[in-house]
């Protein structure tokens, strides 16, 4: 019951996966990578999940329910911290991704305090997860917003262009919180082991998708946030400019910010797959 997509399949040979789908590599039982409940691919429809990162990759097994069979590129941090993660060995901390080009320093962990850029022009990318009701369903939210005003790539301008360069790239104005935000093609949100590891966005030329946000190191996100990701395979994210939204310690706090963003019309947002499917 082990599906090898033909993309997995480019990356690791058809003489491997036909010994994966003959079980004869395959293992007994494992943690989904995305849910992280155990499975048995003898017993229920699983997937192969192939991470490739710079130098090295790592074939997971998911539930069929939770992910499709997949090759996700991610940096090679992202996947030695994954790899440390299932091994129980530590994890370490990983290098934030500028944003759509900008470069970026060092900075907090997703969801933590944004510090201030530390050089003129420079931002880092905060995300905070949480939960929005959008008729009478819960949604899993994740809420990106820059430590500093983000400037077009190559410009000497002073403007923030966050917002327009989001626009460009597919994201939707948002007016009224209470309504999805439209998909998105070619972007998602990479939750593995269990834990929240990046946005990827587009490749160049069409080619795999690239971290557009990446977690300092690996982020847990609480039971009911990856218990409705689960259900609805897709997540709203939302996007800001610098000092719009701040970090909010509860969840109707933050709906209040979105809400305060949407009708001041700074505020864009999009659906995205989970889990790095395209």
């Amino acid at each position: 019951m082990l599906d090898v997509s033909d993309d997995v399949r480019a990356e690791i040979g058809e003489e491997e996966a036909a010994r994966l789908i003959a079980g004869d590599s395959a293992p007994g039982s494992y943690d989904c990578t995305s849910c992280r409940a155990p499975g048995d691919p003898e017993q229920e429809p699983t997937s192969t999940v192939l991470f490739v990162g710079d130098e090295t990759a790592v074939l997971a097994f998911a539930h069929a329910s939770c992910l499709s069979s997949q090759v996700v590129q991610v940096s090679e941090e992202q996947l030695q911290d994954a790899v440390r993660t299932i091994t129980g060995t530590g994890e370490r901390a990983g290098v934030p991704v500028p944003p759509l080009g900008v470069p970026a320093p060092a900075g907090p962990p997703a969801g933590a305090p944004a510090g201030p850029a530390t050089a003129p022009r420079q931002a880092v990318l905060g995300v905070t997860c949480g939960q929005v009701l959008v008729g009478d369903q819960l949604h899993p939210a994740l809420v990106v917003e820059p430590t500093a005003p983000i400037a077009r790539p190559g410009s000497r301008g002073t403007s923030d262009e966050f917002l327009p360069l989001l626009i460009e790239q597919g994201f939707i104005p948002v007016n009224d919180v209470s309504r999805a935000p439209l998909p998105i093609a070619g972007w998602s949100v990479l939750l593995a082991v269990g834990k929240l590891h990046a946005i990827l966005q587009p490749g160049p030329a069409g080619g795999r998708q690239t971290s557009w946000w990446q977690a300092h190191q690996p982020l847990p996100v609480t039971d009911e946030w990856r218990t409705a990701a689960n259900r609805t395979h897709t997540v709203h994210v939302y996007a800001a400019p610098a000092g719009t939204i701040g970090q909010q310690p509860r969840e109707d706090l933050l709906r209040e910010a979105l809400e305060k963003a949407a009708a001041s019309g700074v505020l864009v947002g999009a659906v995205m797959p989970l889990a790095g499917t395209s």
